[in-house]
């Protein structure tokens, strides 16, 4: 009986070789995740700072400090891109009465322990887009 032990010790190989990967996936997929719940929730609050704003000036300053607040949460301070404003129905007056502001929000994410060697600093990352729309209230001054 030669084979006598042998299969704890495949069982063991396996299950290491098998194990790795799956958990470099739950690892990927959680900095993923993270990145895509801090982008939805850096457009939502930046745009709702915004409409509450008295100012456009002071709204783009309180809607850059939320973005900023809601991305180091989640641990996310590179790749931020500059956040993006549109306003209906008047482009030029964002803060008109009953209108509507729209914020859009980029982040790119690079994976976790890619090594240099394979382009992280080239590669960009995996990029994430998140827009928010808030309606300025009819009483706004």
């Amino acid at each position: 009986m030669a084979d006598d032990g042998s299969a704890s010790l495949e069982f063991i190989t396996a299950g290491v070789l098998l194990l790795v990967p799956l958990v470099y996936l739950v690892s990927a997929l959680s900095v993923l995740q993270g990145a895509a719940f801090a982008a939805e929730g850096a457009a939502r609050q930046a745009a709702r700072v915004f409409v509450q704003s008295e100012s456009i000036e002071q709204g783009a300053a309180s809607a850059e400090q939320a973005v900023a607040i809601a991305f180091s949460d989640f641990g996310i301070t590179d790749g931020i891109a500059p956040i993006e404003y549109s306003c209906d129905p008047l482009p030029d007056a964002c803060l008109t009465r009953a209108g509507h502001v729209t914020v859009t929000v980029r982040v790119s994410v690079p994976l976790p322990l890619l090594p240099s060697f394979l382009g992280r600093e080239n590669s960009g990352g995996i990029p994430f887009v998140a827009t928010a729309t808030q309606t300025v209230s009819r009483f706004h001054s």
